[in-house]
């Protein structure tokens, strides 16, 4: 037998860089620096490289592409988040509306409405909940805030009284006490409108400021004869077993419900980022109108402060679905004859010194 040749050497650098580099990786490691006395063995791990390193770009070219972090947004409340007042917004957030529109939503909470509306239009937060006439108290000191959608079509402020009282309509309110819970919101602003409208003013009966939890405990215990209230406030009466009579003022006095409100420099800088609340927070409001008893077991779930109460959230939302969410043209719709003529009412009654210009007030651009 003849001598056997020897196996010449090979090196990784004797392959050109025009191979394709997956193939240019898989032969240089079958061929090392050194001679190679065992091949066979050493081609086998070679070829699981190859198969990996050919496979590779088509995985990497498969594999999704990663989701974009969700935009991190504060909304100011004027009062406690956990008012089912705030249901469209607590259902947005727990039912992952704000999610899907790509946001990350934390609440924050400011001193009643006006204070949101000064705080947003500082900007301190980007969006806040204010009563949609929150524009008209405080535009007209230099704040720069719209509001950009309202929960509703009808007024947020409800005349309840008690059924032992004998009022039947706005104009038996002469004589009588009324609780109101300060005479700094909004609440008693539309009593002085409805007062007005059958020809009373706040003189010809004996209205109380009670804060926010006398204003519906006056009417419980006897010592008020009605409120002007919202309907988070009527639950709490009739648990008393007291029977009340629900007067809409709407009807005798246009005013407005509550809204979101935004500076102009948010509008201007991010309207995607408004266009995607405003949606999100709309459908928190039509879950509610399309069923409010589901509506606030679902609220419960997302506000735990509120088990074993689910009777009253229920009760809330039946109230807000009937007698403020509905008459809108579009969901969310500002009505701009409405706060047109309570800019105009404000002003006549010397709650604000000068009207504002009605298009600074508002921007319906964001609720479709």
């Amino acid at each position: 037998m003849g001598s056997r040749q020897p196996v010449t050497s090979l090196e990784r650098d004797d392959f050109s860089s025009n191979h394709h580099p997956a193939l240019t990786f898989c032969l240089s490691m079958i061929f090392f620096r050194k001679p190679v006395p065992t091949f066979r063995d050493h081609a086998l791990v070679a070829l699981r490289w190859c198969a990996f390193a050919l496979l590779l770009p088509a995985l990497l070219l498969a594999a999704p592409p990663s989701a974009p972090a969700a935009e991190s947004v504060t909304y100011l409340f004027p009062a406690p988040p956990s008012l089912p007042a705030f249901g469209p917004i607590r259902l947005a957030q727990g039912k992952g509306y704000f999610a899907q529109s790509g946001l990350d939503v934390n609440f924050a909470v400011g001193r009643g409405g006006v204070d949101v509306a000064k705080q947003v239009g500082a900007g301190n937060a980007p969006l806040g909940d204010i009563v949609a006439d929150g524009p008209i108290m405080v535009r007209q000191n230099g704040v720069p805030i719209k509001i950009v959608a309202v929960f509703g079509g009808h007024g947020f402020m409800q005349l309840v009284v008690r059924e032992d009282s004998g009022i039947q309509k706005p104009a038996d309110l002469k004589g009588k006490t009324i609780s109101v819970m300060s005479f700094q919101d909004t609440t008693f602003y539309a009593l002085l409108g409805l007062l007005a409208s059958v020809g009373l003013t706040q003189d010809d009966l004996n209205i109380q400021s009670a804060g926010p939890s006398g204003v519906w405990e006056f009417v419980a215990t006897g010592k008020s004869s009605g409120m002007a209230g919202v309907p988070d406030w009527i639950p709490p009466v009739q648990a008393a077993r007291v029977k009340v009579k629900i007067i809409p003022t709407d009807e005798f006095f246009p005013h407005i419900a509550q809204g979101i409100g935004v500076s102009d420099q948010v509008l201007k800088e991010k309207p995607e980022l408004v266009h995607r609340f405003v949606k999100a927070a709309l459908r928190g409001m039509k879950d509610i109108m399309d069923d409010p008893d589901k509506a606030a077991d679902e609220f419960v779930s997302f506000v735990p402060e509120w088990k074993g109460k689910e009777g009253a959230v229920k009760a809330t939302f039946r109230y807000y679905a009937t007698l403020v969410y509905p008459g809108q043209p579009r969901l969310g719709e500002v009505n701009v004859q409405r706060l047109s003529s309570l800019q105009d009412f404000y002003l006549a009654k010397g709650i604000i010194s000068r009207k504002s210009p009605i298009e600074g007030l508002y921007s319906n651009d964001f609720i479709d």
